[in-house]
């Protein structure tokens, strides 16, 4: 993870700037890097280079300090400390300290506000004058570093590391999820890749998707490709080597994987059943765990209980008797291929013609066409599930959805359901409530209606808003549904699960996203934002804008700010002089995220940072921003001023004042 400091970035800039030209770095203002290079005595000749030796840390300070003054931090210096004196005493930097960089919901019993002697640490590191730290003074260029240190990041890291309750039942969490993982650009003529799988797993993923297919003689090895399509095929057994290398490397916590299985040949899912077994060994979670069983009103096991295991969601044989499928499996061994479909419901054995088994996955009929273009894409042609692949499937077994009410009444957690985007939407605009309290028990999954040929995204926050675990994004694509899910699942220790509110878990309490009033026990919260400047932006010579954006339930209050555009074309160290945008009332904080984005003239990207809301801090902040792909951007950075406050409506707001806040700091 890196939720970067400017400190932080300033190192790695200056790694940089030793393997290249400064003004390859910084080649929109040549003039402004003549003159910061000049005040600290380096050679200024385009062609010059500069001795490593001559050039640490504190020169590199000193350099920066010239290549882009700070006017804003200079008037937010002279703003809180003693107007006779250019600098700040320790009193002074407690009390800043204490009235900006500190959330003002905190108990002071609980959390006591800094204290004078307990600041001089921070002078000590923070301040370049020796005299100063000597006589506990910050100066104005301290004030700087001081704001660029890690102890002010705008992130709260207690959230970064694990640190949410992973003993709740699966069903409890929402679920890092990708959609056809193997699949590296569009949906009709993209290359596939077991590599995908191997890059969706390293960045924290715990559902990745297996869209499986018969493959040709003479060989006859099970494939994945995206079906009736001219995507390109990979082999089965080379995606399930992939995952078995990657899957606990950034997290031990489960690892679903959802079989979309068109192999019509018994012989064939023999085979990957058989990979499954003995690639994964032991990482494979073939049989029930004794404290939950198979069984109606059971909860989900937690992902605790299945540390380092893989679970595999596929089609499975409900109620065919034991015997019978013992003898299916004794036939399919004495080397018949002949396609065999047992009965979901009755277990009753139908032969189908054989000839259906050499068809090539090509060769459409209009009606094959027609599925492939609908929302719901070649889902709903999975085959039955024959008994070597059935067997492997427990905890995560698909069924079609009839109806929430159907769903309470068998009361069973461990069958999921999986959503086109506008099917879900469509239930959670009309039985929200229901969906909610579906999700509560089982698992829903929700994935991009087939019509997405370029492999673009829906927004995720609509279907978490009623509980949903499993969103499935198109990791390939880089868009602003990406971006959010990419970020949001960097906390909790990157462990790929987090954990609900408790009004998404608790049988007794009922929730609606759409409420527009309140929520019941649930504190809601204010935050205002100025964006006040921004750090080297650019490497070209342009205006600049910002845009903050409120991710959340329904009601949440105006969704989108940006700022105006600089008047000069300055992107070393533009300043914004805007009054703070006001999101007032933000009905469940735990549910909403914000983004700050930094764009050029004409809306080129620049770079974004999404946080969640129950991280973001209070206080002044440089927001390391980062690139499309959520990766940290070396050096661009915004310098914004935040405020949390819990939401008190105009009407209380007398009642209140005075008040002390009683409350500890927000889950």
């Amino acid at each position: 993870l890196s939720h970067c400091s400017s400190q932080m970035v300033i190192l790695q800039a200056l790694t940089a700037l030793l393997s290249l030209s400064i003004f390859q770095i910084f080649p929109a203002d040549r003039k402004r890097v003549e003159a910061a290079l000049h005040a600290c005595h380096l050679p200024k000749g385009k062609n010059d280079a500069i001795n490593p030796e001559d050039f640490p840390e504190k020169v590199y300070k000193t350099f920066l300090m010239n290549l882009c003054p700070r006017p804003e931090i200079d008037e937010i210096f002279t703003s809180h400390h003693s107007k006779a004196k250019p600098y700040m005493t320790k009193e002074h930097l407690a009390k800043f300290i204490n009235k900006k960089q500190r959330d003002s919901r905190l108990n002071d019993i609980l959390f006591p506000p800094a204290k004078p002697e307990q600041v001089q640490g921070l002078i000590e590191k923070y301040e370049p004058s020796g005299i100063n730290i000597q006589r506990g003074q910050l100066s104005p260029e301290g004030m700087v570093w001081f704001l660029c240190g890690p102890e002010n990041n705008i992130v709260s890291l207690d959230k970064v590391v694990l640190y949410q309750d992973m003993t709740q039942p699966l069903s409890h969490y929402f679920i890092n999820s990708s959609h056809n993982t193997y699949l590296t650009a569009g949906q009709f003529s993209g290359i596939s890749s077991p590599e995908m799988y191997r890059q969706s797993l390293l960045s924290g993923c715990r559902c990745v998707e297996l869209d499986c297919w018969k493959g040709r003689p003479p060989d006859e090895e099970p494939i994945i490709t995206h079906g009736f399509t001219m995507t390109t095929e990979i082999l089965f057994k080379d995606v399930i080597e992939a995952i078995a290398e990657s899957a606990f490397k950034t997290s031990l916590y489960p690892v679903i994987l959802s079989f979309e299985n068109h192999v019509d040949s018994p012989k064939q899912q023999a085979k990957m059943a058989e990979y499954c077994r003995t690639i994964f060994g032991d990482m494979l979670l073939t049989e029930p765990l004794e404290k939950h069983p198979l069984k109606p009103g059971v909860p989900l096991p937690s992902p605790q209980d299945l540390l380092g295991k893989i679970l595999i969601k596929n089609k499975k044989n409900q109620s065919a008797s034991e015997d019978r499928r013992d003898s299916l499996k004794k036939e399919r061994n004495e080397a018949t291929d002949q396609p065999v479909s047992v009965d979901v419901w009755a277990g009753d054995v139908t032969e189908e013609d054989p000839e259906e088994e050499e068809e090539e996955s090509g060769n459409l009929d209009e009606e094959q066409i027609k599925k492939m273009q609908s929302d719901e894409g070649t889902a709903g042609l999975e085959v039955t599930a024959y008994e070597e692949m059935s067997s492997l499937v427990n905890y995560i077994q698909p069924i079609k959805f009839d109806s929430f009410d159907i769903s309470t009444e068998q009361n069973r957690s461990y069958v999921i359901s999986s959503f086109t985007e506008t099917k879900a939407y469509d239930l959670l605009t009309k039985s929200s409530v229901q969906f909610v309290e579906y999700n509560k028990r089982q698992m829903s999954r929700i994935y991009p209606k087939g019509t997405r040929m370029d492999s673009s995204n829906y927004m995720p926050q609509m279907f978490w808003n009623v509980g949903c675990q499993m969103a499935a994004l198109n990791f390939q694509t880089m868009d602003v549904p990406m971006q959010q899910n990419m970020a949001l699942f960097e906390f909790n220790g990157q462990s790929g699960y987090l954990l609900k509110h408790e009004f998404m878990r608790q049988p007794e309490k009922q929730f609606d996203p759409f409420s527009v009033d309140r929520i019941d026990v649930v504190v809601a919260s204010t935050l205002s934002i100025t964006i006040l400047s921004g750090q080297f932006l650019s490497e070209r010579s342009v205006k600049t804008y910002a845009e903050v954006e409120l991710f959340g339930l329904p009601g949440d209050p105006k969704r989108k700010y940006r700022t105006k555009l600089t008047s000069s074309a300055n992107s070393l160290n533009p300043v914004w002089k805007e009054e703070a945008f006001v999101f007032e009332k933000i009905m469940m904080p735990e549910l909403a995220s914000l983004r700050i984005v930094a764009l050029e003239e004409g809306g080129k990207f620049i770079g974004q940072r999404i946080i969640p809301i129950i991280a973001v801090h209070s206080g002044y902040h440089h927001v390391c921003l980062r690139s499309e792909s959520n990766m940290p951007l070396t050096m661009p950075s915004l310098f914004v001023y935040l405020e949390m406050k819990d939401y008190v409506p105009d009407t209380w707001a007398g009642n209140v004042l005075g008040v002390p806040d009683l409350v500890c700091p927000p889950l």
